[in-house]
């Protein structure tokens, strides 16, 4: 499996025989790379399973066919797996990048982020992206031998998203990470522009007056009914969400692939030593995706339904935290072990975003009586 990455793969892509390891010496497996391996493991995870039941943008439940976490990490992957391949770069770090970018995820969405980040301000704060890494690095347990999931050096990279520099474990400062982290990066991007914008035409959020305001839908729109036809097909938003995919990661590939070869980057650790990410889209999409995700945020993050079920699932996060925070004991056994460890508002945060939607929801039952 090594011999056939190093054969195919560009010579700046990650190679699995090339990792820096992981934190615990494992023994290497018979007929799957470091890579694979690290994939099945999130996949196993306890935490990847609750996903299922956390909210992307609208609350689990309003709706069988709205994306949770879950599907958008899995949208997330199969959109990296296809940038990375065509970049030759490694489809399977790439795509366990993405499998596990959002592990760390409270319950209820950004604005449960959001309500977490408040009740931790005087506690080292709470962010969805370091979260993902204790979850991987501490919180699972399924090995005896060791904490978390001993994932690579290189998908645990992966995760620290927007942090400035990093140390490796040979003790060099980088300030990029790899290829396939920055892919996974900006797939996440692609995926919940269009499918936030798919959900809310599914959830009547948005209206056909307001999509036509917005560049991106117009220029989709228009070439789907050049290559289909007009009509009114209730299901003709699909076929502009796909579209607006493909314009997206055929920018993103045909850019990248210039700024790559203009770097001139022989090796991963060529990449981590460059100034600038070198995944990018095109300095015009740039601007237009800058004015759709202004338009996301105004009429559909800060839609007055939206609002509406966003505060009564903060004022419920708040509540049980705080009420863990009177009585610990409510946290089990398992948790309260780590109050002497981390600290009691860490172990509580811990916990907190580590629930669904439908355990807070049920938690804040008991507790409101």
């Amino acid at each position: 499996m090594e011999a056939t990455e190093r054969a195919t793969l560009a010579p700046f892509a990650e190679k699995s025989g090339e990792s820096r390891g992981r934190r615990y010496s494992e023994p290497s497996h018979a007929y799957r790379t470091e890579f694979q391996r690290d994939r099945a493991r999130i996949i196993h995870s306890r935490a990847f399973r609750r996903m299922e039941y956390k909210t992307q943008v609208f609350l689990n439940g309003t709706g069988d066919h709205l994306r949770t976490r879950l599907t958008h990490s899995i949208e997330v992957a199969s959109i990296s797996r296809t940038i990375a391949r065509a970049l030759r770069l490694n489809e399977d770090l790439a795509e366990a990048i993405a499998l596990a970018h959002d592990l760390g995820h409270a319950p209820f969405g950004h604005s449960g982020e959001e309500m977490l980040a408040e009740c931790m301000r005087d506690h080292g704060g709470f962010d969805h992206n370091r979260q993902s890494l204790r979850v991987v690095e501490l919180l699972e347990t399924p090995y005896p031998n060791f904490p978390g999931l001993n994932l690579t050096f290189e998908v645990r990279e992966g995760l620290r998203k927007h942090e400035p520099a990093f140390k490796t474990p040979d003790g060099e400062t980088y300030h990029c990470t790899s290829l396939e982290a920055q892919v996974a990066d900006l797939a996440d991007e692609i995926t919940y522009y269009s499918h936030d914008l798919d959900d809310a035409v599914d959830f009547e959020i948005l209206s056909p007056a307001q999509l036509e305001e917005n560049e991106v839908w117009l220029k989709s729109h228009r070439a789907v009914l050049a290559r289909y036809g007009g009509g009114q097909d209730p299901e003709l938003h699909k076929l502009i969400i796909r579209d607006i995919i493909d314009h997206e990661v055929h920018d993103l590939v045909t850019t990248s692939a210039k700024s790559i070869a203009e770097a001139g980057v022989q090796s991963a650790d060529d990449v981590r030593r460059q100034p600038a990410l070198l995944i990018r889209y095109s300095d015009e999409l740039t601007e237009v995706n800058r004015a759709l995700r202004k338009f996301l945020y105004e009429n559909v993050y800060y839609h007055p339904r939206v609002s509406k079920v966003n505060r009564r699932a903060c004022e419920m996060l708040r509540r049980v935290f705080e009420a863990y925070l009177v009585d610990p004991e409510r946290l089990g056994d398992g948790a309260t072990r780590r109050i002497e460890k981390e600290g009691l508002h860490r172990t509580v945060c811990d916990y907190v975003a580590g629930m669904t939607d439908r355990y807070m929801m049920e938690e804040y039952e008991r507790i409101a009586g």
